[in-house]
């Protein structure tokens, strides 16, 4: 799929340490096979005032996804976590009161509670089309 400049997208992170999380981001340059992006919650680097700007691969850019309202989730249900300005791919491991989920983490080994308002069912982009993870 190609991207044009104003498209909103995600950016699957592919560097140690952020493996399964997408950020938030709208495409500003299409250079064919990769893009230049600047990023809604992420900051640059040397200039904390000005939104991190950056050139990746098409293969780590999708569509964001639809807002799919979840009014509950269930054990083993594929989440998006958002945590540390970006989502996170986990399985809800429990419930927390009424209104917050344990979220496990393969990739890390760890769990932690999100309040729903944090969570977003995880759907995938496979050919053009979102998929649910269940």
């Amino acid at each position: 799929m190609a991207f044009s400049r104003g498209d909103k997208v995600e950016v699957c992170s592919k560097q140690e340490g952020f493996v399964g999380s997408y950020y938030a981001a709208t495409v500003i340059k299409n250079y064919g096979n990769k893009y230049a992006v600047q990023y809604k919650n992420l900051v640059a680097e040397d200039d904390q005032s000005r939104p991190l700007i950056e050139t990746v691969g098409a293969n780590e850019l999708r569509p964001r996804p639809p807002k799919v309202l979840a009014t509950g989730f269930h054990a083993l249900d594929v989440v998006d976590a958002f945590d540390n300005d970006g989502w996170w791919v986990g399985k809800i491991s429990g419930r927390k009161g009424s209104d917050s989920y344990y979220v496990f983490f393969d990739a890390y080994g760890v769990e932690i509670s999100y309040p729903t308002s944090c969570l977003r069912p995880h759907l995938e982009w496979v050919n053009g089309k979102w998929v649910s993870s269940k």
